[in-house]
């Protein structure tokens, strides 16, 4: 009988574009005394193609265009799916941490995998599919160096989980201003099942570390990585409070220059 590790590095590493997206139901068994698994790279389905190129986020004017709508929110699609991938990365590369902190995993997982049908029909909508633009393993090429669990949650959890906070809400306001109010209330919705996700994290990085700082966070997050690439511009200081991170901490977020 198959158990939660092996579903996890099936779900990674297939290329099966339909495991992806709607994987197979979780095993309710659990290895005893697995072994760390650090996998290197996910499985990429033949459906999507990869680049190495990043395009420049849209302004509300280029949104009036259902064709790079329909990229941006490829592009997101694209980020939940690595975060799924991600979240059974971390389940198979810390075994040694608490079941309650894997199993938090795993509710993520399932999360990301349903922001990822929301995200699909919104294209179906438009005319367009997952593979209709190329992709970018952006989250890949980063969290895999992540050395501990703490630094996972840091990096992850706080870091990217936590500037989505902020993206969602401006591209909600972009989107609703280009006349999208379809595309403007998924990325609020979104963004609103974002904030267990990142209180998860924050959660667990205080109880590994005691530590709740900004500059004790950025102790833990993987060089060259900087906060620059973990907040957005307004910086959305309300869900961010609502996760538990404190005034100070979202201040010195906003402060920090390098």
């Amino acid at each position: 009988m198959s158990t939660v590790e092996a579903w996890a590095k099936e779900f990674v590493l297939s290329t099966d574009l339909a495991i992806k997206l709607a994987p197979p139901p979780i095993p309710e068994i659990w290895e005893e005394g697995p072994l760390p698994c650090r996998l290197p790279l996910p499985g990429r389905p033949r459906e999507l193609a990869t680049t190495g190129r990043a395009r420049k986020s849209p302004g509300e004017g280029a949104l009036r265009s259902p064709e790079r709508r329909a990229e941006l929110m490829h592009t997101f699609l694209h980020h939940e799916l690595q975060a799924a991938e991600l979240m059974a990365w971390a389940l198979l590369a810390f075994p040694e941490t608490p079941p309650a902190f894997r199993r938090g995993l795993l509710g993520v997982l399932g999360d990301e995998v349903r922001h990822m049908g929301l995200y699909l029909d919104y294209l179906s909508s438009l005319g367009f599919t997952f593979g209709s633009f190329p992709v970018r393993d952006w989250f890949w090429e980063r969290v895999p160096s992540c050395p501990t669990a703490a630094h996972f949650a840091a990096l992850m959890g706080m870091g990217f989980e936590g500037g989505n906070l902020d993206h969602t809400q401006r591209f909600a306001q972009k989107l609703r201003g280009a006349g999208d109010a379809r595309g403007a209330e998924l990325e609020e919705q979104i963004g609103e099942e974002e904030i267990p996700h990142v209180r998860f994290a924050l959660t667990w990085f205080q109880k590994w570390t005691r530590e709740d700082s900004f500059r004790g966070w950025t102790s833990y997050l993987v060089p060259p990585l900087t906060p620059t690439v973990m907040r957005g511009e307004p910086i959305n200081r309300r869900d961010r409070l609502r996760c538990g991170m404190s005034e100070q901490f979202i201040d010195d977020l906003g402060a920090w220059s390098g």
